[in-house]
């Protein structure tokens, strides 16, 4: 006979899962690379640039003196001068407002619109997500530069006109995402224990699906961020961005195309900031993700 008393399972054993009331992401200690300090380095910089760019250069960005025109980098004029002698550098530091608002709102209109798409898709299910699919799926079918024009060309051109287009280019990548990151999630343990615990359906949604949820779409948001400042500036460059004399990167380049063997600082180094600005999104979106991976 075994006489060996039986012990129940302990409490921790029993006791039900409980969801965690924030994401992962953000309750871990912060550890940067090298590599991701210096990227947020240059956006900080390019965002200084925009909220007080007459701390960076006293130079007018949109007048110039004749006799300093296609002036080589220096001292005096850092990224040289164009055809009219305005500062090359000024115009660069004053067109980063432009270019930083543009994709802040291309940015807002794609993760707004898209995460409410994607989120009402995956967390509903049935009809509903099969048709908001189907409108992404065509979204998606369309290349996004043409998807943009096409906006611009009924919206008219502008600035606020390209950064809308833009952003209506970018709903179906966070659509996608977002339904798919709601999906995962949903299926938890501990999202079921909510149910179980008698969550309802909106409660159990805003409390732990979404939080959940939103790691992948903040890295996509931060790659989508270098992405759209990319398209605003070709965009510019095709001549539908403002007019000038703004100094919009995009213009800033296409004003200098016709300077490429005697000035190449007109083109190269408004092009470097730009690749500069969208490599630093791109890294510090890598960084997001991967830490929301870990």
């Amino acid at each position: 006979m075994n006489l060996t008393p039986s012990v129940g399972p302990s409490a921790a054993e029993t006791a039900p899962a409980s969801a965690p009331d924030r994401p992962s992401l953000w309750r871990r200690p912060l550890r940067l690379e090298i590599s991701t300090l210096l990227s947020c380095l240059v956006i900080l910089s390019v965002v200084a640039w925009a909220l007080v760019p007459g701390f960076f250069t006293s130079a007018s960005p949109v007048t110039g003196e004749a006799a300093d025109a296609l002036q080589e980098p220096s001292a005096q004029y850092w990224f040289g001068t164009d055809a009219t002698g305005r500062d090359v550098f000024s115009r660069v530091v004053h067109g980063s407002v432009h270019s930083l608002s543009g994709a802040l709102v291309a940015v807002t209109v794609g993760l707004v619109l898209g995460t409410l798409l994607g989120a009402v898709a995956g967390a509903v299910g049935g009809l509903v997500e099969d048709a908001l699919m189907r409108v992404v799926d065509v979204l998606l079918a369309v290349p996004s530069l043409l998807l943009s024009l096409s906006v611009v060309i009924v919206l008219g051109f502008g600035t606020a006109q390209i950064a809308f287009a833009v952003g209506v280019a970018s709903v179906a990548a966070f659509a996608r995402l977002a339904r798919s990151e709601v999906v995962r999630v949903r299926g938890t343990d501990y999202v079921e224990a909510a149910y179980a615990s008698g969550g309802r359906f909106h409660t159990v949604l805003w409390r732990h699906v979404l939080p959940n949820s939103m790691t992948a779409v903040a890295a996509l948001a931060a790659l989508q961020f270098g992405t759209a400042i990319l398209a605003i500036s070709t965009l510019g460059f095709l001549g539908y961005g403002s007019p000038p004399p703004t100094p919009e990167w995009g213009l800033m380049i296409a004003e200098g195309r016709d300077y490429v063997a005697t000035a190449w600082w007109l083109t190269t180094l408004p092009g470097l900031v730009v690749v500069a600005v969208v490599l630093a999104a791109n890294r510090i979106s890598a960084s997001i993700a991967r830490r929301g991976r870990a």
